[in-house]
Protein backbone atom coordinates (compact mmCIF):
# COMPACT_ATOMS: atom_id res chain seq x y z
CA UNK A 1 0.00 0.00 0.00
CA UNK A 2 2.94 2.48 -0.10
CA UNK A 3 2.89 2.86 3.56
CA UNK A 4 6.34 3.96 5.13
CA UNK A 5 6.42 3.04 8.93
CA UNK A 6 9.26 5.14 10.69
CA UNK A 7 11.99 3.51 11.99
CA UNK A 8 10.69 0.12 10.38
CA UNK A 9 11.24 -2.10 7.47
CA UNK A 10 11.43 -5.33 6.34
CA UNK A 11 9.12 -8.12 7.93
CA UNK A 12 8.70 -6.10 11.16
CA UNK A 13 7.10 -3.28 8.93
CA UNK A 14 5.14 -5.71 7.17
CA UNK A 15 3.50 -7.29 10.63
CA UNK A 16 2.87 -4.10 12.27
CA UNK A 17 0.40 -3.58 8.50
CA UNK A 18 -0.89 -7.04 8.86
CA UNK A 19 -2.04 -6.00 13.04
CA UNK A 20 -2.98 -2.83 11.67
CA UNK A 21 -5.77 -4.34 8.88
CA UNK A 22 -6.57 -7.91 10.98
CA UNK A 23 -5.82 -7.52 14.41
CA UNK A 24 -6.43 -9.31 16.90
CA UNK A 25 -3.95 -11.79 15.22
CA UNK A 26 -1.92 -14.83 16.92
CA UNK A 27 1.89 -15.47 16.01
CA UNK A 28 0.81 -18.67 14.48
CA UNK A 29 -1.27 -16.76 12.36
CA UNK A 30 1.38 -14.33 11.44
CA UNK A 31 3.63 -16.84 10.87
CA UNK A 32 1.23 -18.63 8.04
CA UNK A 33 0.99 -15.21 6.68
CA UNK A 34 4.82 -14.65 6.40
CA UNK A 35 5.94 -18.37 5.33
CA UNK A 36 7.64 -18.12 9.02
CA UNK A 37 7.79 -20.72 11.52
CA UNK A 38 5.83 -19.61 14.95
CA UNK A 39 8.85 -19.36 17.01
CA UNK A 40 10.20 -16.75 14.74
CA UNK A 41 7.69 -14.48 14.41
CA UNK A 42 7.28 -14.96 18.18
CA UNK A 43 10.57 -13.37 18.30
CA UNK A 44 9.82 -10.19 16.12
CA UNK A 45 6.70 -10.20 18.12
CA UNK A 46 8.67 -10.24 21.40
CA UNK A 47 10.80 -6.77 20.00
CA UNK A 48 8.10 -5.16 19.38
CA UNK A 49 6.44 -5.86 22.51
CA UNK A 50 9.42 -4.50 24.40
CA UNK A 51 9.76 -1.29 22.25
CA UNK A 52 6.13 -0.89 23.04
CA UNK A 53 4.52 -1.19 19.71
CA UNK A 54 2.80 -3.92 19.82
CA UNK A 55 0.52 -6.03 22.95
CA UNK A 56 -1.19 -9.14 23.59
CA UNK A 57 -4.27 -10.45 25.15
CA UNK A 58 -5.02 -14.51 26.12
CA UNK A 59 -8.10 -14.68 24.23
CA UNK A 60 -10.16 -18.48 24.19
CA UNK A 61 -10.82 -19.78 20.59
CA UNK A 62 -13.21 -22.56 20.41
CA UNK A 63 -11.50 -25.92 21.64
CA UNK A 64 -8.03 -25.54 23.65
CA UNK A 65 -6.46 -23.62 26.01
CA UNK A 66 -6.31 -19.97 25.46
CA UNK A 67 -4.02 -18.60 22.71
CA UNK A 68 -2.29 -15.01 23.08
CA UNK A 69 -3.58 -12.76 20.65
CA UNK A 70 -1.80 -9.32 19.42
CA UNK A 71 -2.48 -6.01 18.45
CA UNK A 72 -1.09 -2.56 17.91
CA UNK A 73 -0.59 -0.47 21.45
CA UNK A 74 -1.45 3.74 21.13
CA UNK A 75 2.01 3.82 20.17
CA UNK A 76 2.32 1.65 17.32
CA UNK A 77 -0.88 3.09 16.26
CA UNK A 78 0.80 6.58 15.66
CA UNK A 79 3.44 4.94 13.91
CA UNK A 80 0.86 5.27 10.47
CA UNK A 81 -0.24 8.34 9.07
CA UNK A 82 -1.83 11.22 10.75
CA UNK A 83 -3.30 14.60 9.17
CA UNK A 84 -1.60 17.41 11.56
CA UNK A 85 -4.16 16.35 14.58
CA UNK A 86 -3.09 18.60 16.81
CA UNK A 87 -3.20 21.63 14.99
CA UNK A 88 -6.16 20.63 12.61
CA UNK A 89 -8.53 20.21 16.39
CA UNK A 90 -7.30 23.11 17.35
CA UNK A 91 -8.51 24.94 14.02
CA UNK A 92 -12.00 23.22 14.28
CA UNK A 93 -12.04 23.89 18.80
CA UNK A 94 -11.83 27.74 17.27
CA UNK A 95 -14.64 26.72 14.37
CA UNK A 96 -17.01 24.70 16.63
CA UNK A 97 -16.62 27.66 19.53
CA UNK A 98 -17.87 30.64 17.04
CA UNK A 99 -20.31 28.78 14.73
CA UNK A 100 -20.99 25.24 16.43
CA UNK A 101 -20.61 21.55 15.61
CA UNK A 102 -22.35 22.19 12.46
CA UNK A 103 -18.97 24.77 11.04
CA UNK A 104 -17.24 21.65 11.75
CA UNK A 105 -19.48 19.55 9.56
CA UNK A 106 -19.26 22.53 6.67
CA UNK A 107 -15.46 22.71 7.23
CA UNK A 108 -15.22 19.12 5.74
CA UNK A 109 -18.18 19.36 3.29
CA UNK A 110 -16.25 22.44 1.68
CA UNK A 111 -12.90 20.33 1.78
CA UNK A 112 -14.49 17.22 -0.13
CA UNK A 113 -16.61 19.80 -2.40
CA UNK A 114 -13.44 21.01 -3.63
CA UNK A 115 -11.82 17.82 -4.30
CA UNK A 116 -14.95 16.17 -5.77
CA UNK A 117 -14.72 19.18 -8.17
CA UNK A 118 -11.60 18.14 -8.60
CA UNK A 119 -11.98 14.12 -9.04
CA UNK A 120 -15.61 13.59 -10.49
CA UNK A 121 -15.68 15.08 -14.01
CA UNK A 122 -12.47 12.39 -15.04
CA UNK A 123 -13.85 9.76 -12.90
CA UNK A 124 -17.01 9.91 -14.47
CA UNK A 125 -15.77 8.48 -17.88
CA UNK A 126 -14.92 5.51 -16.07
CA UNK A 127 -16.56 2.18 -15.37
CA UNK A 128 -17.70 2.17 -11.60
CA UNK A 129 -14.91 -0.66 -10.81
CA UNK A 130 -12.11 1.67 -12.09
CA UNK A 131 -13.69 4.55 -10.32
CA UNK A 132 -13.53 2.63 -6.89
CA UNK A 133 -9.48 1.76 -7.40
CA UNK A 134 -9.04 4.99 -8.12
CA UNK A 135 -11.03 6.57 -5.13
CA UNK A 136 -9.32 3.89 -3.20
CA UNK A 137 -5.68 4.94 -4.48
CA UNK A 138 -6.44 8.92 -4.06
CA UNK A 139 -7.35 8.06 0.13
CA UNK A 140 -3.99 6.03 0.42
CA UNK A 141 -2.49 9.50 -0.88
CA UNK A 142 -3.75 11.16 1.89
CA UNK A 143 -2.62 8.41 4.36
CA UNK A 144 -5.85 6.07 4.54
CA UNK A 145 -4.21 2.98 3.50
CA UNK A 146 -6.93 2.45 1.24
CA UNK A 147 -8.27 -0.60 -1.12
CA UNK A 148 -10.82 -1.50 -3.82
CA UNK A 149 -12.36 -5.42 -4.37
CA UNK A 150 -15.22 -6.60 -5.69
CA UNK A 151 -17.03 -8.69 -3.27
CA UNK A 152 -18.04 -12.37 -3.86
CA UNK A 153 -21.93 -12.37 -2.57
CA UNK A 154 -23.70 -9.26 -4.24
CA UNK A 155 -21.07 -8.19 -7.10
CA UNK A 156 -20.54 -4.74 -5.65
CA UNK A 157 -17.62 -3.13 -5.23
CA UNK A 158 -16.22 -2.74 -1.72
CA UNK A 159 -14.24 0.62 -0.71
CA UNK A 160 -12.07 -0.26 2.57
CA UNK A 161 -9.82 2.42 4.73
CA UNK A 162 -7.22 0.55 7.04
CA UNK A 163 -6.44 4.20 8.74
CA UNK A 164 -7.90 6.89 9.99
CA UNK A 165 -5.59 9.78 9.10
CA UNK A 166 -8.07 12.19 11.04
CA UNK A 167 -8.76 9.80 13.81
CA UNK A 168 -8.16 12.11 16.87
CA UNK A 169 -10.68 14.60 14.68
CA UNK A 170 -13.06 11.84 14.17
CA UNK A 171 -13.49 10.68 17.70
CA UNK A 172 -13.67 14.77 18.80
CA UNK A 173 -16.03 15.26 16.20
CA UNK A 174 -17.65 12.23 14.58
CA UNK A 175 -20.01 14.21 12.47
CA UNK A 176 -16.97 14.45 9.92
CA UNK A 177 -17.72 10.81 9.07
CA UNK A 178 -20.76 11.76 7.29
CA UNK A 179 -19.33 14.22 5.11
CA UNK A 180 -16.66 11.59 3.87
CA UNK A 181 -19.31 9.41 3.55
CA UNK A 182 -21.39 11.79 1.29
CA UNK A 183 -17.99 12.34 -0.69
CA UNK A 184 -17.26 9.25 -1.76
CA UNK A 185 -21.10 9.09 -3.08
CA UNK A 186 -20.93 12.55 -4.91
CA UNK A 187 -17.63 11.65 -6.59
CA UNK A 188 -18.59 7.91 -7.52
CA UNK A 189 -21.54 8.51 -8.46
CA UNK A 190 -24.03 6.16 -6.89
CA UNK A 191 -24.74 5.33 -3.27
CA UNK A 192 -22.54 3.60 -0.59
CA UNK A 193 -23.69 1.73 2.30
CA UNK A 194 -21.03 2.11 5.24
CA UNK A 195 -20.70 -1.24 6.94
CA UNK A 196 -17.77 -1.18 9.35
CA UNK A 197 -16.70 2.00 11.00
CA UNK A 198 -13.39 2.13 12.68
CA UNK A 199 -14.90 4.29 15.16
CA UNK A 200 -17.16 1.46 16.35
CA UNK A 201 -14.18 -0.28 17.13
CA UNK A 202 -13.69 -2.24 13.80
CA UNK A 203 -10.22 -2.71 11.85
CA UNK A 204 -11.65 -0.90 8.89
CA UNK A 205 -13.85 1.52 7.45
CA UNK A 206 -16.18 -0.38 5.16
CA UNK A 207 -18.45 0.97 2.19
CA UNK A 208 -20.46 -0.89 -0.48
CA UNK A 209 -20.48 0.99 -3.44
CA UNK A 210 -23.97 0.64 -5.18
CA UNK A 211 -26.05 0.23 -1.92
CA UNK A 212 -29.66 1.43 -1.92
CA UNK A 213 -29.15 3.00 1.35
CA UNK A 214 -27.04 4.03 4.26
CA UNK A 215 -26.35 1.30 7.15
CA UNK A 216 -27.46 2.51 9.85
CA UNK A 217 -25.17 4.00 12.79
CA UNK A 218 -23.63 0.93 15.20
CA UNK A 219 -24.22 1.54 19.07
CA UNK A 220 -20.50 2.14 19.71
CA UNK A 221 -20.67 5.08 17.32
CA UNK A 222 -23.91 6.40 18.73
CA UNK A 223 -22.23 6.35 22.34
CA UNK A 224 -19.61 8.67 20.56
CA UNK A 225 -21.77 10.82 18.63
CA UNK A 226 -23.48 11.21 22.55
CA UNK A 227 -19.90 12.46 24.01
CA UNK A 228 -17.43 14.70 23.70
CA UNK A 229 -13.91 13.60 23.96
CA UNK A 230 -10.79 13.45 22.54
CA UNK A 231 -9.21 10.39 21.68
CA UNK A 232 -5.67 9.53 21.08
CA UNK A 233 -4.24 10.81 18.22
Amino acid sequence: MGTALVGYRGIQADLLLALKKRQPLTARELAALFDLTPNAMRRHLETLEAAGIVRHTREVRGVGGPVHAFTLTGGGEALFPRQYATVLLETLDAIAADRGRAGVSEFFRRKWTALAADAGPALQQLPLSERVQLMAELWTSMGYMAEADVEDASGLPVLRKHNCAIRAVAEQYPEVCATEAEFIAEVLGVPVVRRQHILAGCNTCEYVVGGAQRAPESPELATTNAGDRRGDA
